[in-house]
């Protein structure tokens, strides 16, 4: 592989220091065989060139470790890009019911009509599609609308009755409002196994598609969570035959939703570009749409709920000890204050038990005083998703306890408590899964205004917070030598975070 210099540009490297987060600027930056071999002087380092090498001229460009989503469903992202009905950003339900009457068109009588992105707290009636409408909308069809969290899915009748649904059907973890045709948590689970597994190749169609679109972005590695066996036998495959364009790491799923069973712990798999020694577990639901698990009751919801907690605590720690004590990272999508005390304590007592890797809390939304202090101690990893302060604003306004609200997705309280922060966007919840979107959001766009971050906190979240979070910190996250060379370049200008754009993704020293 020829060699690289970069030079003439903004060459910075994120960095803590003495803890102080820091850009450290650096003149010039070698390459060889994908990975980073000198950093330094341009005098010293062209030295290093041969004939064969590329002189990279930034021409005053911004160069930076390739940045990293810590937490977006890769695969789901690219079925939005390729063959799902995409309702992300509708603003009624007649917008809505449009969409669906018109996909309902190109459809064979018995087809699954699948669609996501619907936000009721977006919609002009402020409710959600109801099962009648449905029916109504696609009578030959069955019909799954999954809501932005993907914790709520809206179906019709004949959805219903192929996933064996009737008006007294129960599910642990989840709840059925059978004549609305609206499922929450586990219950989803059931149509997802009355529509049929996909198949390898659909799989792969969307896994390549989501991961060509984050490379675009100047993600050069990511975290898909909640990645079952045949997801995973698809990565597989495609890490083989050398197909997947950025580096992936994967939370292996050990219950899904809508069942009792458990999948046995996955093989580990290690190569340069997919990494599996890592585990997940949902605790909760979603806060924006009212389903995360909380101590009082949501604002504006007529009887009052609190939430889901899909784990008995007991449950939960049998699950985790077996996955802690062979040596995997556990990731716990845990988002309301039930949620975060449970987790947390299973962790203390995993560590109680036995020395372990760091695990991850995933959202970490609803964090109080007590999660913060408890989550440092054990060396928790928090991995939350600054654009849900963008996207998801109105939800939160609408749900979220008035007192609570100061803490709902506090970053900068993260950081101020000393915990290791890696920044996701969780898409496809959110439409905007572009790090540079999370960026404005985390240092511009604060709930409250005092939690907004620097510039150099985000972009460490963004790049060495992740490497950590995945257990690569020693091969991407920064600019040292050794490093695979993972890049992007930027245009614009660091002071104006909002004049920031993507110019060019390098991943191990290959990039257009």
């Amino acid at each position: 592989m020829p060699s690289s210099l970069y030079f003439g540009g903004v060459i910075l490297n994120p960095r803590l220091q003495h803890s102080v987060y820091r850009l450290e600027p650096v003149e010039a930056l070698f390459v060889r065989d994908g990975k980073i071999v000198a950093v330094g002087r341009l005098s010293d380092l062209e030295n290093l060139a041969t004939p064969l090498t590329r002189w990279v001229n930034l021409e005053g460009r911004i160069l930076l470790p390739g940045f990293n989503d810590a937490h977006i469903h890769v695969w789901k992202v690219g079925q939005l890009r390729t063959t799902l009905l995409d309702l992300r950003g509708v603003a009624s339900l007649a917008e809505l019911y449009g969409k669906v009457a018109e996909r309902a068109k190109t459809l064979k009588p018995g087809e699954w009509l699948w669609g996501r992105g619907w936000n009721e707290a977006l919609l002009a009636e402020k409710a959600p599609p109801s099962k009648d409408a449905l029916d109504k909308l696609a009578p030959r069809n069955p019909v799954l609308l999954t809501r932005t969290c993907a914790h709520i899915h809206a179906v019709n009748s004949q959805a219903l009755q192929l996933a064996g649904i009737g008006p007294t059907t129960q599910v642990p973890g989840g709840s059925i409002d059978y004549a609305q045709g609206l499922l929450y948590e586990t219950a989803y689970g059931l149509v997802f196994q009355a529509m049929g597994e996909p198949t390898p190749a659909q799989y792969e169609l969307w896994v390549k598609a989501g991961l060509e679109y984050l490379r675009s972005l100047g993600i050069t590695s990511a975290t898909d969570p909640a990645v079952d066996p045949p997801l995973y036998a698809a990565y597989r495959a495609l890490d083989l035959r050398g197909e997947l364009p950025i580096r992936v790491n994967l939370l292996y799923i050990r219950r899904p939703d809508g069942g009792r069973e458990t999948y046995p712990l996955p093989e580990k798999h290690l190569s340069p570009y997919l990494r599996c020694d890592s585990v997940k577990f949902f605790a909760d639901g979603g806060l924006s749409g009212a389903t995360a698990a909380i101590s009082q009751p949501y604002k504006t919801l007529d009887p009052p709920q609190y939430g889901i907690l899909r784990f008995e605590e007991e449950e939960l720690f049998t699950l985790a000890l077996e996955a802690h004590q062979a040596g995997f990272r556990i990731g716990t999508h845990a988002i309301g204050d039930r949620a975060l005390d449970q987790v947390l304590s299973v962790y203390e007592r995993l560590y109680q038990d036995s020395p372990g890797p760091r695990h991850r809390l995933e959202h970490f939304g609803l964090a109080g005083s007590a999660h913060l202090a408890k989550a440092k101690a054990l060396g928790v990893i928090a991995v939350p998703q600054p654009v849900f302060l963008r996207e998801l604003r109105s939800n939160y306004e609408r749900y979220v306890p008035d007192e609570w609200f100061g803490r709902c997705f506090n970053l900068r309280a993260m950081f101020a408590a000393g915990l290791t922060v890696a920044f996701s966007s969780d898409g496809p919840v959110v439409r905007q899964v572009a790090p540079l979107d999370g960026i404005q959001a985390a240092v511009a766009e604060p709930l409250c205004p005092g939690n907004q971050l620097t510039l150099e906190e985000a972009l460490w979240a963004y790049t060495v917070g992740g490497a950590i979070a995945q257990g690569d910190q020693g091969n991407r996250g920064s600019l040292a030598v050794g490093q695979w060379a993972d890049l992007v370049v930027l245009q614009g200008s660091l002071d104006d975070p909002y004049s920031l754009s993507v110019g060019q993704t390098v991943v191990g020293g290959e990039g257009a």
